[in-house]
């Protein structure tokens, strides 16, 4: 059967836009002008005879038109990288993997050298943009996301452990302060995240208490979990943070985590994208293996 010719630029333009929101986002994907994907939307909308975007210029909505069309393009092109990518890369060399970047840093990064060490040809590629959105998976080998009590995993997602939250502090600062019971948490700064605002919370409701009930200081609020760690760190203040994100610290004893830890109910999971990438097979067998070497307080 012969194919019609399809713009195929204007349709990747169109889909990035969808996919990220804004025509800018998708001039930088792309590696274009901005207004190149304008031109290469309204080429698209012209062929088809509908307009894919309303709204204006700096708040785009997408039509119904571009509702229905959007999810199948990403589809499309995610399944056209991928069989591309299993021709052109050889089995088990790269492997781009998406997960949080203080995960990254506090825990898959330190621990790396033991999988190199196994699979010397190989290259790990990390992507540290939030792996539940704005990540096409035809671009990815493997997630590793954090789920909540009430979310199943899939049947093939590795299940790497489940989290415990509790507060840390440089120890010169318990010796300054005089902490000694939990309610003398009120004298030292409260370090928050954006990512996470609601952990302190969290800890005190695990430890069985009213986070509205009494002082608990002042805060410093911080963009990412690896800045209030360093903060707590230099002694500016307690953090309620994932152990699996300060073990190495606590083993040292650069921080001390003077009341313990509690469950959360979330679990890091590990998750392929395609059933027949072996090295993303292998590569969850030993996410496995160092969780099982993760020894709770």
């Amino acid at each position: 059967m012969k194919r019609k010719n399809v713009p195929l630029n204007a349709l990747r333009a169109f889909e990035a836009a969808a996919r990220l929101g804004r025509q800018l986002n998708a001039a930088e994907e792309l590696g274009v002008t901005h207004g190149a994907i304008s031109r290469q939307v309204r080429q698209l909308e012209d062929y088809l005879g509908v307009p894919l975007f309303q709204g204006t210029r700096h708040s785009p909505v997408l039509t119904d038109a571009g509702k229905s069309l959007a999810p199948a393009l990403s589809d499309a092109f995610n399944e056209i990288e991928a069989a591309v990518r299993a021709i052109t890369e050889t089995e088990a060399s790269v492997l781009d993997v998406a997960c949080l970047s203080t995960f990254a840093m506090r825990w898959l990064i330190p621990r790396l050298h033991h999988f190199y060490a196994e699979n010397p040809q190989t290259d790990v590629r990390l992507s540290t943009k939030d792996p539940k959105i704005n990540v096409p998976q035809g671009r990815l080998d493997l997630s590793i996301l954090v789920i909540d009590s009430v979310t199943r995993p899939n049947a093939e997602d590795v299940v790497l452990f489940s989290e415990q939250l509790g507060i840390v502090l440089a120890t010169r600062l318990i010796q300054e302060k005089g902490i000694a019971e939990i309610a003398d948490l009120g004298r030292v700064n409260q370090l928050t995240t954006r990512t996470r605002p609601n952990a302190w919370s969290s800890w005190l409701e695990g430890m069985g208490i009213d986070p509205s009930a009494g002082d608990m200081g002042n805060t410093s609020e911080y963009d990412h979990y690896y800045f209030a760690i360093e903060a707590a760190a230099s002694g500016l203040g307690a953090c309620a943070v994932p152990y699996h994100l300060v073990l190495d610290d606590l083993a040292t004893g650069r921080l001390i985590a003077p009341f313990g830890f509690v469950e959360t109910g979330y679990r890091y999971i590990a998750r392929r994208h395609r059933r027949d990438n072996k090295l993303a097979i292998r590569f969850c067998a030993w996410l496995k293996d160092e969780a099982r070497g993760l020894q709770y307080p």
